[in-house]
């Protein structure tokens, strides 16, 4: 196996202005640290295996995914036993119909081994890729099976089983797995493989923005921040200067919306696309996941620390956005932000950890998992 180290597709590589070189030379220092930071990463994660080949919980496979697409875009990869095994018992995971889960949440786990299945670059994969792309474009919901997006939750995707409703998360993760692996299903000779209803995803997507020229349910803002799912909020509800209550948009499910609009091609100048942007540089930190803490509780910005920081350095890359300017006017240059603030928050035995163990965030296997992924894709994105 090899690496594939293009983490986005080539029609959404920038158009440089200055030469590479000279866009390069601020990261030459910062590269290097980054570097051994993915190298001690997942030399962590490497220890953290278990001798069947997965990580940390058998019956969840999104932890050897995400363990393995790390190893697999470390920038020193080299072919180890180890990477072999793990490739070899989330091969095994796959159920009859395409999903990689062992026990619930379909969706995560099998979005999640889609991305790892790619990153290997093996066409031996491409049989179970193929199967897994197709269980999740059969997750798309269309709840009264008319072809038409007039239930709320109609064109997105949620965890499948009991959960009776989509997320922006799990359609987030789907269009990820399904975009990067879009070019095994064109070119196989096993014929005409389904594609998801891209239209219909977008309308689901905008359904989850505060913006009220483009989404006219009750409640909704009008920041261009982003919602769990449409008419909810991890992070509540905030009141006007006129008393009416709106939903309070987040960080992380911004920036997965984000990443969501580019690969469903949604045209950059696009008034949800140029509003989202605008609002992730006016609440640009990397000191928290924005919009979920509190006057009362300051503590609830560390909800999805890590998950919020993994999103980020995928949708920025993905926007070929360099600098960002902040609400007071000052421009940053987010790459050397957030790889300092993971830089600084590694611990002696290469891993991370977040104190807030909310979605599963004081499992160091997990969010060592995201913090490297991270780190990876800075690192990937400065230009050669």
């Amino acid at each position: 196996m090899r690496p594939l180290r293009l983490f986005m597709l080539l029609s959404l590589a920038p158009v440089l202005s200055v030469s590479a070189q000279d866009k390069q030379e601020p990261y030459l220092s910062i590269k290097l640290e980054m570097k051994r930071a993915i190298e001690r990463g997942n030399h962590y994660l490497k220890s953290q295996q278990d001798e069947e080949g997965f990580w940390r919980e058998a019956k969840y496979p999104a932890y050897t995914a995400l363990a393995l697409t790390a190893a697999m875009r470390c920038p020193s990869y080299q072919k180890a036993d180890y990477i072999e095994k793990g490739y070899q018992w989330l091969s095994q995971q796959q159920k009859d119909d395409g999903g990689i889960y062992g026990k619930g949440l379909g969706t995560y786990n099998t979005a999640t081994s889609i991305v790892a299945l790619v990153a290997a670059d093996d066409p031996s994969y491409h049989p179970a890729i193929l199967k897994a792309r197709r269980f999740l474009i059969n997750q798309q919901t269309d709840w009264d099976n008319k072809g038409e997006t007039d239930n709320k939750y109609d064109g997105g995707i949620g965890y499948g089983g009991s959960y009776q409703h989509s997320d922006l998360s799990n359609t987030y993760l789907s269009i990820e797995a399904l975009k990067l692996s879009r070019h095994i299903a064109q070119d196989d000779d096993s014929g005409k493989q389904p594609e998801l209803n891209w239209e219909a995803a977008i309308d689901f997507i905008s359904r989850t923005q505060n913006l009220q020229e483009t989404n006219d349910l009750p409640n909704t803002g009008n920041d261009g921040s982003f919602n769990y799912f449409p008419g909810n909020s991890k992070a509540g509800m905030r009141t006007n200067a006129d008393g009416t209550k709106v939903l309070r948009g987040y960080g992380s499910m911004s920036y997965a919306a984000l990443l969501s609009m580019i690969y469903a091609e949604l045209d950059e100048n696009d008034v949800r696309v140029t509003a989202v942007k605008d609002w992730l540089s006016k609440n640009f930190t990397v000191k928290e996941n924005p919009g979920l803490a509190t006057k009362e509780d300051p503590s609830l910005g560390q909800q999805g620390l890590y998950y919020y920081y993994h999103a980020m350095a995928k949708g920025l890359a993905a926007a070929n956005i360099d600098q960002l300017t902040l609400a007071n006017g000052k421009e940053i240059d987010w790459r050397n932000e957030l790889s300092n603030a993971l830089l600084s928050t590694q611990l002696p035995d290469g891993s991370w950890v977040n104190k807030n163990s909310r979605w599963w965030e004081n499992d160091p296997v997990l969010v060592t998992a995201y913090a490297v992924l991270a780190l990876e894709q800075i690192y990937d994105s400065i230009p050669n």
